[in-house]
């Protein structure tokens, strides 16, 4: 069987991710008219059209789409293997991170700490929903993802799932807001509570608490960003489910105090990663001194930064 021309995919593949011929040829510096040919040439060899226009537009057609994706592999792996395979003195190595819109930014400083500041690295941070950061992460255009929740395994898809950290859920809010000497549930009955929205796995696992107690807590607002959880409690509408982490530095000034902590409810952060023949050596590092227990107590010196 005839070989796929790669100059051909590359120039399939720039085209694809610069929405059309004429960036595509200024970039490649080649005539509209020469891509256009090895663009035919490589729908020829696959058998389908890769583009369909529309006005003076190109779309990937769902042959270009699976073709586009495999492309995406091709040349990351590519990078990947020059990347690994350099190994002379003062070669800057890329890391790059994958981490959920809505993570604790406190637990992403604290998990990269230790490569911060080297100067043989270079850290490339990407945010996002989980949907596309695992898509990037399974062509090889990121080294490892960070959520708060394990993704589903399957016999396609190679995730490999690393459990990180582990962080309390506490009740927090002003000074003037908590009141001193309360157990849970009766903070739960005299105060309005700011809480994650019911898709958040925090949020079900602590519905099924308030469950148990037997109390339905007046809800002052239902957020799907810990940051801003985090600014509704500093202004005292109500306690705020969060882990200590969010608010370190409200925490360590006053500006926000513990009323108490939640039972039985835990946020998990885990680092994904996929099976690699050439893994990059970062990931490895930064697993092996991640400790799943190590974030638990929110007045550690490990994470300084504000969410």
């Amino acid at each position: 069987m005839r070989e796929i021309n790669y100059k051909h995919l590359h120039h399939f593949w720039a085209v694809a991710h610069e929405g059309g011929l004429s960036r595509a040829a200024e970039r490649l510096h080649l005539s509209q008219s020469v891509l256009s040919v090895q663009i035919r040439k490589l729908e020829e060899r696959l058998g389908h059209a890769l583009f369909e226009r529309r006005g003076r537009r190109l779309h990937l057609t769902e042959a270009g789409r699976i073709a586009l994706d495999h492309a995406d592999a091709i040349f990351a792996a590519g990078d990947e293997l020059v990347a690994t395979l350099a190994q002379s003195d003062g070669v800057r190595r890329a890391l790059r991170i994958g981490a959920l819109s809505t993570l604790s930014r406190n637990f992403q400083i604290g998990f990269l700490r230790p490569v911060l500041g080297r100067s043989d690295v270079e850290v490339i941070l990407r945010s996002g929903g989980a949907g596309e950061l695992m898509q990037a992460l399974e062509s090889l255009q990121l080294d490892v993802v960070l959520v708060n929740q394990a993704p589903q395994a399957d016999a396609v898809t190679p995730f490999v799932t690393h459990r990180v950290a582990e962080q309390p859920l506490s009740l927090v809010g002003t000074a003037d807001t908590v009141t001193p000497g309360m157990d849970i549930a009766e903070l739960l009955r005299a105060h309005a509570v700011i809480l994650p929205t019911p898709e958040n796995n925090l949020r079900v696992a602590f519905d099924a608490l308030v469950d148990r107690l037997g109390i339905r807590p007046r809800i002052a607002a239902e957020i799907d960003d810990m940051a801003m959880i985090r600014l509704m409690a500093r202004e005292g509408l109500g306690l705020a489910l969060v882990p200590p982490i969010v608010i370190k530095d409200e925490l360590a000034s006053g500006m926000l105090v513990e009323a108490a902590r939640v039972p039985d409810v835990t946020e998990t952060f885990y680092a994904v990663t996929v099976a690699r023949r050439f893994p990059n050596p970062l990931v490895r590092e930064l697993l092996a001194g991640a400790n799943p227990d190590s974030l638990k107590d929110s007045s550690g010196d490990r994470d300084r930064a504000t969410r």
